[in-house]
């Protein structure tokens, strides 16, 4: 994100897995300027993303604007960059990283972390055995632990 990243904005950066932003960026979520609570996903995921509940009311409540530093500070954002270019060249770079990875393992991870958002530890533990137990059927989990062995680079299907 950079420059203005007011409203739809924040709804739409909740639903990332990763946000990056330049140091620049102005963030606010200014529905109760317009008479509205945000309707589009920021006051569900927004506690969810951050974890810091009274930072969250603050901001959807005053509709302040907060920089680039603070949505870092309080765990909006992973990177703030100084420029735009920057700031797409640490998420090509992120993206190339984990484009190295197995595509079923990146897959599982994101469904797993999102579950134990939502869910008690025990439950999340019970899903993850589940879901790795259809996991390790594929053929992703055989080529990384060779290529470990081998000390090479394992090359995975795509999904």
């Amino acid at each position: 994100m950079h420059g203005v990243s007011f409203g739809l904005a924040i709804d739409m950066s909740t639903c990332a897995d990763i946000r990056i932003c330049t140091a620049d960026t102005k963030f606010a979520v200014k529905e109760v300027d317009i008479g509205l609570a945000a309707d589009i996903g920021t006051l569900s995921r927004l506690p969810k993303v951050v974890g810091n509940f009274s930072w969250v009311k603050e901001v959807c409540l005053s509709a302040r604007i907060f920089s680039g530093e603070e949505a870092f500070r309080v765990g909006f954002v992973s990177h703030v960059l100084n420029t735009k270019a920057e700031a797409l060249a640490k998420g090509m770079e992120i993206a190339k990283l984990l484009a190295t990875k197995s595509p079923v393992a990146v897959q599982s991870t994101k469904e797993l972390l999102n579950h134990a958002r939502d869910n008690t530890v025990a439950d999340s533990l019970r899903y993850t055995g589940a879901w790795n137990s259809a996991a390790i059927q594929t053929a992703d989990v055989e080529k990384a632990m060779l290529s470990g062995i081998k000390k090479t680079r394992p090359t995975f299907e795509k999904l």
